[in-house]
């Protein structure tokens, strides 16, 4: 472009010089003359035109070049971000109405997953187990639980119309606490006292060779051999049963020729603690209730041996012919206080345990009978044992003490 000025034409068809200064004509012509360069197109060079076909010929294969594995710049994610949080905000409110509802009533939901329906809350078909089970007891309760809807106990539901339908099962009941040192005792020693205390009660009470009668051999072999008179006295009670040496004091225990298990659970619910001892020693304090269903075992062998009958854990199905499905539960609660000695200050075998405090309370046993095996009552059969004279008590009951002084009489229970 010409840096000179065009001339112009006057009225007389003479040019004339035009009013714009020379000074602003000329950075005009340069500025012009300068954008033309800079936005003429330039001739890729030979490098990038081969990086461009290698992208095009990639991303029309659907892959991606290498160096895009790296997450996106803080920015892009920030803005994704952003929008995911206004999103919730939008969704929020109706989600949290959902989830409330679905809180308040499970059953809402498709299928009832969760199993709160009527049908999964009446009791697992062996052990009658709530799908709304129970927490661990933690501490002593303050009353007893209140009642259950009244129904019969068969063998499919046991523990139907009682309060230990949400019980905890068997042995998976009974949860020890963490253990922590106590005095001289590492954490390590105290959790191994606290298991064997686990074995003693499981041993004296669940293990199925106790509630036949035979010899609880794994609860005596936690106990110290070296406490004075324990196991002679708890041998004695096994050998020869009485009123003054009665084995119920520390086992549960039935005459297989009377009666058999309804199933194969038996529902527990208590807590065990531990504390330093007034003997330098680690106290184990132990307080559960035992619920065992039971069904007469004449009546089931007749049951067994109908035709199409077929046995269960010593029980008959329901609806056998020929056998009853009436189905009996006893209740027993018992208190434990047990001691870890330091073999260092007392005569005591290292590992091994004392009892230094056993009660119990028996719920739907005969009376006055002391052969060392507990006798249910069944509504279908007479009584067995003397006439209840003591007062009703609610076996569930957990929140009352059980201190006895030797002089209790037998009672009835207010519900099995």
């Amino acid at each position: 472009m010409s840096d000179k000025q065009p001339e112009g034409a006057g009225e007389s068809g003479e040019f004339k010089q035009p009013s714009v200064p020379d000074d602003v004509w000329e950075r005009f012509a340069r500025d012009t003359e300068r954008d033309i360069r800079s936005s003429a197109p330039k001739e890729p060079s030979a490098r990038a035109r081969m990086v461009t076909e290698r992208l095009r010929q990639k991303d029309a294969k659907g892959a991606q070049p290498e160096g895009w594995r790296t997450g996106p710049a803080w920015r892009e994610m920030d803005g994704r971000a952003a929008r995911r949080r206004r999103l919730w905000a939008i969704l929020g409110v109706p989600v949290a109405i959902a989830v409330a509802l679905v809180a308040v009533k499970p059953s809402l939901l498709p299928g009832d997953p969760f199993g709160t329906s009527s049908g999964a809350s009446s009791g697992a078909s062996s052990g009658g187990a709530s799908a709304a089970a129970l927490p661990a007891e933690t501490a002593p309760p303050t009353a007893a639980p209140s009642s259950a809807a009244p129904d019969t106990p068969t063998l499919d539901r046991p523990f139907a119309g009682s309060p230990a339908e949400r019980w905890a099962d068997g042995a998976a009941a009974i949860v020890v606490p963490k253990a922590t040192p106590v005095g001289t005792f590492t954490s390590a020693q105290v959790a191994a006292a606290l298991k064997r205390a686990k074995t003693l009660l499981v041993g004296a009470n669940l293990a199925p060779g106790t509630l036949r009668g035979e010899r609880p051999e794994s609860a005596l072999a936690v106990l110290d051999p070296k406490q004075p008179r324990m196991l002679d006295d708890v041998n004695s009670w096994l050998r020869a049963p009485g009123k003054k040496h009665d084995p119920l004091m520390l086992f549960s225990r039935f005459d297989p020729a009377e009666v058999r298990p309804a199933g194969d659970v038996v529902k527990v619910r208590g807590r065990t603690t531990f504390k330093a001892g007034a003997h330098a020693s680690v106290a184990i304090h132990m307080d559960y209730t035992f619920v065992y269903p039971l069904i007469q075992a004449s009546k089931a062998s007749k049951a067994s041996k109908a035709p199409g009958t077929t046995e269960t854990s010593g029980a008959p199905t329901e609806g056998s012919g020929g056998g009853s499905t009436e189905v009996a539960r006893t209740i027993v609660r018992r208190v434990l206080d047990l001691e870890l000695l330091d073999p260092r200050k007392y005569r005591a075998t290292p590992g091994k345990l004392s009892i230094t405090r056993y009660d119990q309370d028996l719920g739907n046993t005969a009376c006055d009978v002391y052969d060392g095996f507990l006798h249910p009552r069944f509504d279908s059969a007479a009584p067995t044992g003397a006439p209840p004279t003591g007062p009703t008590t609610d076996p569930y009951d957990r929140s009352r003490g059980i201190e006895h002084s030797g002089t209790e009489t037998c009672g009835t229970v207010s519900r099995t």
